[in-house]
C-alpha cells in the first residue's frame, strides 16, 4: 500500500528536505502518512530526507506504533495535546497538518467537551503555530459532517452546500466543532496571512484503523475479521461516501501541495458510495457470516449521526489530480485480508 502511494503520487520531490508537522500522528490516517514518508525518505540521502514532527497524545502508543522509526535522524514524536498552546521549538517548519480529533460516537457522548476543544482549541493553537511560522502551509482535515442534513434538494454535497444542522444536540459538537475550525482558518487567512486549506473527508475505513474505534464501518470489520455475525443497528438505510485510508492519504498529499489557498475540498468517489446495510451484508459475506439486528443503547444513540444521506462531490479535489485507488468492495476486502494476516 505505501509503494503505492510512492508511485500514485508525481510530487514528492516538493517534500524533500521540508518539515512536516502531523498532530494526531498515530490515529488511523496520520500513521500510514508517517509510514509513507519515512519509506519514501530511506530512498533519500540524508540531506533531503523530510523530517516529520509527529505529535500524539500518548507517547506509549506512539512509541509503539512507530518502532520502525524510533531513533531516525528525521523522525521526532512531541507528546503534545492540541487543547494546549503548542510548545515553543525552533526549527522550520513547512508544513502543518491538523489531524487530531476526535473521530467516533462513543467518544462523542463520553468525552463531548474534547471533542469540540480537539477541534477548535486545536485547530487554533496550530494556526498560531503556522503564524509563527513563515512560508508555512496549514492543512486542516475537516469532514463530511459539516454539511449536516441532506436537504433533499441535492444528490452530492459540493464545497459550497450547507444542509441542516441542530447546534443545540450533545452530538453537534463534532460538526459544529469542524466548522469553527474552517472558519478559523479563513479568520487567519485573511488577518495574519496564513497559507491554510482544507480538505474534507468521508467515512474513512482502512487497516491502520484502531480496534476501538466505533463508527459503523470499523465495528462492521472488526466482527467480520473475528468471524462475527455484523450487528446492525438501524434499517441500515443510511447513505454515505466511504474511503479507503489510501485514498485519504493521497488526498492528503495533492491538497497540501497542490491546493489553492483558502479553498475547500471534498474527498469523494461514487464508487465508495454503499448503504449501512449493503456494506453489512457486504462484510458478512466475504467473513462467511450473517448480519443480525440489534437495538442501540443509549451511549451509542446520542452518539449516531442524524444524516441518513451525505455523498460527496469529490470532482475539484479530481481537478487537481487526485484518482482514488479503491472502490469499496476491493477497499474493505483488502482491508479485511491484510487484518486477518497480521492476526496469523
Amino acid at each position: 500500500m505505501v509503494d503505492k502511494l510512492h508511485e500514485a503520487f508525481p510530487y514528492w520531490e516538493r517534500m524533500e528536505g521540508k518539515t512536516l508537522f502531523l498532530s494526531g500522528a498515530s490515529g488511523m490516517i496520520g500513521s500510514l502518512l508517517v509510514d509513507t514518508i519515512m519509506r519514501y525518505n530511506r530512498r533519500l540521502p540524508p540531506e533531503r530526507r523530510c523530517r516529520i514532527i509527529a505529535a500524539g497524545r500518548n507517547r506509549f502508543a506512539a512509541e509503539e506504533r512507530f518502532e520502525p522509526w524510533i531513533g531516525a535522524e528525521e523522525f521526532t514524536f512531541l507528546e503534545y495535546d492540541v487543547r494546549m498552546p503548542a510548545p515553543p521549538f525552533a526549527s522550520k517548519v513547512d508544513y502543518l497538518i491538523h489531524a487530531a480529533s476526535t473521530t467516533h460516537p462513543l467518544a462523542y457522548s463520553s468525552e463531548p467537551v474534547n471533542t469540540v476543544l480537539a477541534n477548535v482549541q486545536g485547530t487554533c493553537h496550530l494556526l498560531e503555530l503556522a503564524a509563527q511560522k513563515p512560508g508555512s502551509r496549514f492543512l486542516l482535515l475537516s469532514s463530511v459532517e459539516i454539511y449536516g442534513e441532506n436537504r433533499g434538494d441535492v444528490t452530492y454535497f459540493q464545497e459550497d452546500y450547507c444542509g441542516y444542522l441542530d447546534c443545540n444536540t450533545l452530538r453537534a459538537g463534532y460538526p459544529e466543532g469542524k466548522r469553527a475550525g474552517e472558519a478559523l482558518c479563513q479568520a487567519y487567512i485573511q488577518q495574519y496571512g496564513v497559507d491554510a486549506v482544507i480538505l474534507r473527508l468521508p467515512r474513512s475505513y482502512g487497516p491502520t484503523m484502531r480496534m476501538t474505534d466505533s463508527k459503523a464501518a470499523a465495528q462492521f470489520i472488526k466482527k467480520g475479521i473475528d468471524r462475527e455475525n455484523i450487528v446492525l443497528k438501524s434499517e441500515g438505510n443510511q447513505l454515505y461516501s466511504y474511503a479507503h485510508v489510501y485514498d485519504v492519504v493521497l488526498g492528503i498529499l495533492w491538497s497540501l501541495l497542490c491546493g489553492k489557498t483558502g479553498q475547500a475540498y471534498n474527498l469523494g468517489d461514487s464508487g465508495s458510495d454503499i448503504t449501512l446495510k449493503v456494506l453489512a451484508e457486504m462484510i458478512a459475506q466475504y467473513a462467511g457470516t450473517q448480519v443480525v439486528f440489534e437495538l442501540p443503547n443509549e451511549w451509542e444513540r446520542r452518539g449516531f449521526s442524524t444524516a441518513t444521506k451525505a455523498l460527496m462531490d469529490g470532482g475539484r479535489l479530481k481537478e487537481l489530480g487526485w484518482c482514488p485507488g479503491y472502490d469499496i468492495e476491493t477497499g474493505i476486502h483488502e482491508t479485511m485480508d491484510i487484518l486477518w494476516e497480521l492476526r496469523q
